[in-house]
């Protein structure tokens, strides 16, 4: 079992290709009395320098194995998060928002990753905002909304859930704002709202909060002169 995370943890004084060897797990040379008998160890390390070749290469980042991890852009960084992770061979892979500040470049790149890990018979849990990419990825996904599960079930039924669409959504998913903006010609299956409802809809959520604000200063001036 290995984990990635939100906010990459790349050592950026260490080269790519060090940080890819950190990787694996059970490494001979860890230990302080082996450290010094290379003999001990030695075969292992070429194996571990070229599996980690093996990933350099497959996320297309070989031609930066000698540079220093710094170096590398968020979305390289991600790539490189994901690759280091596969250095311990898991079978359970857990990525926190794995799109998360992806240049759109490699947004696709990252996908087709993750999706061949599933075909390499390995089972991925991942934590996503971007429902779009959960319906690509995930083959059963769990909405939480403020600490409580909201829906749950396959990502085509759980997107069609009201509850799912209203908490997390928003209410006018299903809505076409080239059609509401006019940019865009209604087709005989655009939903019939235009920019003066939604416009509408939103006053009226104001004033159904605006009296208790009006209350509360009213109430605070009233203390205040006390």
């Amino acid at each position: 079992m290995v984990r990635t995370f939100q906010l990459t943890k790349a050592l950026g004084l260490l080269t790519v290709r060090d940080n890819m060897k950190l990787g694996a797990t059970g490494q001979l040379g860890e230990n302080l009395f082996e450290s010094m008998f290379p003999f001990l160890w030695s075969r292992q390390e070429r194996e571990i320098e070229a599996r980690a070749a093996v990933l350099l290469e497959k996320f297309k980042l070989d031609a930066k194995s000698e540079d220093f991890a710094a170096g590398l852009s968020g979305g390289q960084r991600k790539l490189l998060e994901m690759a280091r992770a596969l250095m311990s061979q898991p079978s359970l892979v857990m990525l926190d928002e794995p799109m998360a500040g992806v240049n759109p470049a490699l947004t696709q790149s990252l996908l087709d990753h993750i999706l061949d890990l599933k075909t390499q018979g390995m089972t991925v849990l991942f934590v996503e905002h971007d429902m779009q990419m959960v319906s690509h990825i995930a083959d059963w996904v769990i909405v939480m909304a403020e600490g409580r599960v909201v829906s749950e079930g396959p990502p085509d039924i759980v997107m069609k859930d009201p509850a799912v669409i209203d908490a997390y959504l928003g209410a006018h998913i299903d809505t076409d704002l080239g059609v509401v903006t006019g940019r865009v010609k209604a087709t005989g299956d655009a939903p019939a709202i235009t920019a003066e409802e939604i416009t509408a809809a939103g006053a009226a959520e104001a004033d159904e909060v605006e009296p208790e604000v009006k209350v509360s200063k009213r109430t605070a001036k009233k203390e205040a002169n006390q």
